[in-house]
């Protein structure tokens, strides 16, 4: 990504959520995200879409890291530096914007590249409807660089669906090329009576995800596209998700209930182990 001159781009494209028990359940909805070169906001802004701008579309700064506005890509590197990763290169953001002044974001992606431009660690802030948010620093375990083969793991923290307990791990996966991307998130509940055979590939598996497009540089005319083809995709994420919230409850699954939490934000900085995929 770090050979790409722009300062920013869109990524237009698909998510797609699939839930594997006790029900089967999915879906595939249009997207577009954002992302932003975080050393060179000043230079993301156009006619339709700016960071710290009041425009249709935007980026508050205020929204991610320490939430208070100030500079997003010296927070992020001295997080870097702190867990002992390459604080070198650079760091683009990936996430939803906000339309018309509103915005939910359920994760955002902080993708951290050395200065030769390998991908070293993601940061993965998740936003919980509940009003929390969790971030999970993602980093491979022998401090290599971050390949479509590495599988990244986390223990899950937050509460963040109420057909979900607090329990297992996330698996995450990061494909980019020059046009395109990908990121998967499997999330393994451990869950003793699974019906999968112990020990296979998907034995615990519960939920998979997937967020992927094209990379398109930002312009004006490429915001003002996005604009126009999706105008309320900001405000459909929040009434979607209690769509089908509705739909798993009309199926029966099982309700839990939000345990409580001590703090609303915290950084979860945990040890990696680097599998293949098959």
């Amino acid at each position: 990504m770090s050979n790409l001159r722009t300062p920013a781009y869109l990524v237009r494209g698909h998510v797609m959520h699939q839930r594997l028990r006790p029900v089967p359940h999915r879906f595939v909805y249009p997207v577009f995200c954002v992302r932003l070169n975080l050393g060179r906001l000043a230079e993301a802004n156009n006619a339709w879409f700016g960071v710290n701008r009041k425009r249709l579309m935007s980026v508050r700064t205020r929204d991610y890291g320490p939430r208070d506005g100030s500079d997003l890509d010296g927070w992020m590197r001295a997080q870097l530096a702190e867990a002992g990763l390459p604080a070198d290169g650079e760091i683009w953001l990936q996430t939803f914007p906000r339309m018309f002044g509103f915005v939910f974001n359920p994760v955002s992606f902080w993708l951290c590249h050395d200065s030769g431009g390998a991908l070293r660690a993601v940061l993965a802030e998740v936003n919980s409807t509940f009003g929390e948010t969790h971030r999970y620093l993602l980093a491979d375990g022998e401090r290599k660089a971050i390949t479509p083969d590495t599988r990244l793991t986390c223990a899950k923290e937050m509460h963040v669906s109420p057909f979900c307990e607090v329990r297992g791990a996330y698996h995450f996966r990061f494909r980019d090329t020059a046009r395109s991307t990908l990121i998967g998130i499997d999330y393994d509940d451990q869950a003793s009576d699974q019906s999968d055979a112990a020990g296979s590939d998907n034995a615990g598996l519960l939920i998979r995800t997937t967020v992927g497009g094209r990379l398109h540089a930002m312009t004006s005319d490429g915001a003002l596209l996005a604009l126009l083809t999706q105008p309320f995709m900001t405000f459909g994420i929040v009434a979607k998700i209690h769509w089908q919230a509705l739909k798993l409850w009309r199926k029966r699954v099982p309700f839990f209930r939000k345990p409580d939490r001590s703090k609303d934000s915290v950084v979860a900085t945990t040890n990696f182990n680097k599998e293949m995929s098959p």
